[in-house]
């Protein structure tokens, strides 16, 4: 199985593909790096790819933006399966941590330690960066500069671990996708849609969420993103779970659709999650 993750060597995307095709029954996957989630989507649009793994929420920062837009942009492609890893931040260099004077990584990595950050580095420039992995490979060598990545990272790129862990909120995970092409599946314990409203208008969401409700779908995540088409216009990506099976979404899927101008279901899948004991290093 090919399977597309955002790179290079080291990033957590690589953690997740690797458990991700394990799951899947696949023991060695070929993995190819990506630059960008966008790229990474891209690849198995295009055919280039079997599967592509993409972070869609993490617990401290929220949705992926870019993952959530390439997922309404791209009809042909499902939700295979789900994985919740957990993040475990690490400072990597090549010089003494008193010397570091700039800080890159992934934006969402900064951010989930920047409380840290201006703690200890407080004066260091912050640089951010496609992935977590890329920014280790930019600084080492350096003296001055460090990044923000896993353990992994410090391995493959050889660097020193100044300072671990050092995100700022202890249970920080992200939960990554799975994709494939094909024919979205409503079996699952959990299923992912989006949907745009046909009335901007009072209640309209909420006669749409009640589609929900009165069936008892509980929404483990509600988040809204601009359509980009106007102001003021949005697009609702929503998570269901589903104790009952799939036949409570259906009957909701019948209901919404009339109140939608756009209705897209990513699919229905099993989620895993790895526990803290589980991470390697």
């Amino acid at each position: 199985m090919r399977i597309a993750f955002l790179g290079p060597a080291g990033t957590y995307g690589e953690q997740a593909a690797v458990r991700l095709a394990a799951l899947e029954g696949v023991s060695a996957p070929d993995l190819q790096p990506q630059v960008g989630i966008r790229a990474v989507v891209r690849a198995l649009a295009d055919g280039d790819c079997d599967a592509a793994v993409v972070p869609v929420e993490n617990s401290v920062e929220g949705g992926v933006t870019a993952c959530l837009d390439a997922l309404w942009e791209h009809p042909e492609l499902r939700v295979a399966r789900a994985l919740v890893l957990p993040i475990r931040h690490a400072l990597l260099g090549s010089g003494p941590i008193s010397g570091v004077s700039e800080v890159l990584s992934h934006p969402q990595a900064l951010a989930q330690c920047s409380q840290w950050l201006a703690d200890q580095l407080p004066s260091a420039l912050q640089l951010p960066t496609s992935s977590t992995a890329e920014a280790a490979r930019m600084v080492s060598g350096s003296r001055f500069r460090a990044a923000i990545a896993s353990l992994q990272a410090a391995h493959e790129h050889g660097l020193e671990v100044l300072a671990y862990p050092i995100n700022d909120v202890p249970g920080n995970c992200t939960r990554f996708l799975l994709l494939r092409r094909g024919e979205r599946s409503l079996e699952g314990p959990l299923a992912s849609l989006a949907f745009s409203l046909r009335a901007n208008q009072p209640g309209a969401l909420l006669q749409a969420l009640a589609c929900f409700a009165h069936r008892s779908l509980n929404m483990s995540r509600i988040e809204s993103r601009p359509s980009k088409r106007e102001m003021g216009e949005y697009i609702f990506f929503v998570d269901l779970d589903l104790p009952e099976g799939q036949a409570p979404l259906q009957q909701a899927l019948e209901e919404l659709q009339p109140l939608c101008e756009h209705l897209a279901v990513f699919g229905a899948y099993p989620l895993t999650q790895v526990e803290d004991r589980e991470l390697d290093g």
